[in-house]
């Protein structure tokens, strides 16, 4: 139990210099003088354009989505290149398995025309 005391003591000097920080701000700093151009919704300087409540077509979640299954691919294959000579023939099969499954993905959601923009 004792080698836990270092990190609950960093947890709690962080909270507490979290929480001096904060109330700092508060007491200390400036305070906006709220009106109506201020409260205003910014929009790259352009007058707002409607409700925040609009709805995003699909094709952009669709492809949000599909983005971070494929960054997420290269993250795995990073540490597998390092070690690609150690792993040898059974990390090369393992390998080619993750990028089958990966290929097959991405060639559905491309029949699926997940892809395409029109």
């Amino acid at each position: 139990m004792s080698d836990y005391i270092p990190v609950a003591l960093t947890f709690l000097l962080a909270g507490v210099i979290v929480g001096v920080m904060v109330s700092l701000n508060r007491l200390v700093g400036p305070r906006p003088h709220r009106n109506d151009i201020k409260d205003e919704t910014f929009e790259c300087g352009n007058p707002s354009s409607g409700t925040a409540w609009a709805r995003f077509g699909i094709k952009f979640y669709l492809v949000a989505i599909l983005f971070i299954v494929f960054d997420i691919e290269v993250v795995f294959m990073y540490p597998w290149a390092v070690m690609f000579r150690e792993l040898g023939l059974f990390g090369f099969l393992e390998m080619v398995v993750f990028m089958t499954v990966l290929g097959v993905g991405l060639l559905f959601a491309w029949r699926k025309g997940a892809l395409e923009w029109n």
